[in-house]
């Protein structure tokens, strides 16, 4: 028998996030728990980061998915802390961020948040693989994509720019 909150969890696979829908919300690793209190569900959201535009837009889809599976009433709860990684991704969504044409981010060791979280820039990028070809012979662009949390990137052998998720 599958249970209410296992169902929950399975409605949450259909909303997408509103920046990069190729992904979902639990590939994304912004959901983190789900919990029946009997009366109601309550659905735990660490957002990507403190000020994400897209917050009360996932906010809206978690609910609503919720209500359309008929679990409500159900509420919605952000946790900040601790504050949201990208080791969160799962490898399904690292597969379909590539295969959107986004460059997944790579996993950051506890060193390396430490320090990139003080690098503005870096002299020499670590080379990418297209997301396209798979080429490493990749350049960056800008350290700035069409999101905060993106660079911009290009191929050197397919000739195609694409965005890179950047590691934090």
């Amino acid at each position: 028998m599958v249970t209410r909150t296992e169902r929950a969890w399975q409605a949450l696979d259909g909303v997408l996030d509103p920046e990069v829908p190729a992904l979902s919300v639990r590939d994304l690793g912004i959901v983190r728990d789900v919990i029946d209190h009997g009366a109601e569900l309550e659905v735990v959201l660490t957002p990507t980061y403190s000020g994400c535009p897209a917050t009360e837009a996932i906010e809206q889809g978690v609910l609503a998915a919720i209500e359309a599976e008929g679990l409500g009433p159900a509420r919605a709860t952000l946790r900040r802390a601790p504050a949201w990684t990208t080791d969160w991704i799962s490898d399904d969504g690292k597969r379909k961020l590539r295969e959107y044409g986004i460059a997944p981010p790579h996993t950051v060791t506890p060193a390396q948040a430490g320090a990139q979280s003080v690098l503005v820039f870096r002299r020499k990028p670590e080379a990418l693989a297209c997301p396209h070809c798979g080429s490493t012979h990749t350049e960056r662009l800008s350290p700035f994509g069409s999101t905060a949390c993106k660079a911009l990137w290009r191929c050197l052998d397919c000739r195609e720019p694409f965005e890179h998720f950047k590691p934090i």
